[in-house]
């Protein structure tokens, strides 16, 4: 596929995370695009494997699910905020894709933490296992921002994936953390979005990045991305000063089992990897 191709894909997968309460019908991304509505819609299902509904859908949601748990928002506010023109045809969207409402989600004890009013000591408990793990090598895309805004920078590294037939040469999606989100501004922090490479050159527009393994805490997290904060609270706040163990001077790194496309949001598995002394 030309970079022509690349581009248009990276422009409108871009412009539905920047734009999620705006017009993202299938007319308006084709024009963002620059191509017709028919064959705009077969070029985007063929690289991305979703349609353009899908993954409005998908992202929306997935924004609505951070709001609800980030944010002291009511629900007509975050409806709103993520293009549903009522709180009940949200409602029935979440509740569909997530399989509680969104008062019920928001409301879970797994997701304490990251509530406003969490009370320290609270921690909902996961498997923590002690693991030597390998060396890693990484390709993908440095992101800065929100760490729950990070799926943007995947959107494109699955998309130039795809129009590079990269996937052969692919492991593991995985994210590097590089900061702690309650010391650092929201707007700097930093983190890298790609996954283990195989190949031998480092494609066009990429990074790279290493992990240098060893010794480590992996947490198994299972549900929502959305959540995953709370995960960090249980194996910093729980597992980790009952342990014995010390953090090593590396960030931790998340590693990503399955496919949100793939599976429902109560399905995602995640191993939350802290490097350990």
């Amino acid at each position: 596929m030309t970079a022509t191709y690349e581009k248009r894909i990276l422009r409108v997968l871009d412009y539905i995370h920047d734009h999620p309460a705006g017009d993202l019908s299938l007319d308006q991304l084709a024009d963002v695009a620059a191509m017709s509505r028919f064959h705009w819609h077969r070029v985007f299902r063929a690289v991305t494997g979703e349609t353009c509904a899908q993954a409005v859908r998908r992202i929306r949601l997935h924004r609505a699910a951070s709001a609800l748990l980030l944010t002291q928002d009511s629900l007509a506010q975050i409806a709103q905020a993520v293009g549903y023109p009522n709180q009940g045809s949200f409602s029935r969207a979440f509740t569909e894709a997530y399989g509680a409402s969104p008062a019920g989600f928001r409301k879970a004890p797994s997701h304490f933490p990251s509530r406003p009013d969490f009370k320290t000591g609270d921690y909902p408990m996961h498997p923590v296992a002690l693991r030597e793990e390998p060396a890693r090598r990484l390709v993908g895309l440095a992101h800065q921002g929100s760490y729950h805004l990070i799926g943007k920078r995947f959107e494109s590294f699955g998309a130039l994936c795809e129009t590079r037939s990269l996937w052969p040469q692919m492991g593991p999606l995985t994210a590097i953390y590089y900061d702690d989100p309650d010391s650092i501004p929201e707007t700097a922090l930093r983190s890298f979005a790609g996954g283990v490479f195989t190949g031998a050159e480092i494609p066009e527009g990429m990074e790279e990045k290493q992990i240098v393994g060893g010794k480590t805490a992996v947490l198994t997290y299972k549900g929502a991305y959305s959540g995953i904060s709370a995960a960090y609270h249980s194996l910093f706040g729980g597992w980790l000063p009952s342990s014995g163990e010390e953090p090593a001077e590396a960030p931790c790194y998340e590693i990503y089992l399955n496919n949100p496309r793939e599976v429902a949001p109560e399905e995602l598995l995640t191993e939350i990897c802290l490097p350990l002394k």
